[in-house]
């Protein structure tokens, strides 16, 4: 009777596990409009009703080496947005994402991008200089720099970098924003996040794991 009632509770303890694991693996929602509101939705799904992605852009990095959505084909990548002289949010900004990088660093299918958003000041060497004041060797952190215009519409109607207020800007205000967003290897935007807060950073980590999982 003992044995019995051990092999069912066991049994029942297992199923928790699992449904607790399929529930955490699917905690990752889509984001399909400026306002970030949550649709938590099977692949199937999203695949029909999230229609939003990451545009076509093309950017030249810290190497002078072009980088355009081609290179993020079927990878997970991450983007800030901003600029060397940054006295403010960007040390703290970049600092956080150096979390990411240790824990990514060797990964081929994570990709960070941070996007100069004074394009006219940081030139590729300038870039350059500024990954390696920061130590930075992952071959899969790109610096970019371009055409101001670009850059700001692809971070406001694209990534959606300061929700609401930045979609309906004027393309010619300063973008200024700790806003990071995720997107997954079908280009879909699944999160946003403070990044000038080690928590917030945290928990865009747990999130990469589980979209790698997908």
């Amino acid at each position: 009777m003992l044995q019995t009632v051990f092999f069912r509770n066991s049994f029942i303890f297992l199923l928790c596990v699992l449904s607790c694991k399929k529930q955490e693996e699917s905690q990752v929602p889509y984001y399909n409009t400026p306002d970030f509101t949550p649709y938590f939705l099977s692949k199937g799904e999203a695949s029909e009703k999230i229609t939003h992605k990451i545009s076509h852009f093309s950017f030249k990095d810290q190497d002078y080496k072009t980088i355009s959505d081609k290179n993020i084909n079927g990878k997970i990548h991450i983007a800030s947005f901003i600029f060397t002289s940054c006295g403010s949010i960007c040390p703290i900004m970049v600092r956080n994402l150096g979390l990411v990088n240790q824990k990514y660093s060797s990964d081929p299918d994570v990709v960070l991008l941070s996007f100069s958003v004074t394009p006219w000041i940081d030139t590729s060497p300038k870039l350059k200089a500024f990954k390696e004041s920061h130590k930075i060797k992952n071959p899969n952190w790109h610096f970019l720099t371009g055409s101001k215009g670009e850059i700001y519409n692809l971070a406001r109607k694209s990534y959606f970098a300061e929700e609401d207020l930045g979609f309906t800007r004027d393309s010619t205000e300063f973008l200024h924003t700790e806003h990071i967003i995720l997107a997954d290897r079908n280009k879909k935007i699944r999160g946003i996040y403070n990044g000038t807060l080690q928590t917030d950073i945290e928990q865009l980590i747990r999130d990469i794991a589980i979209l790698k999982k997908e």
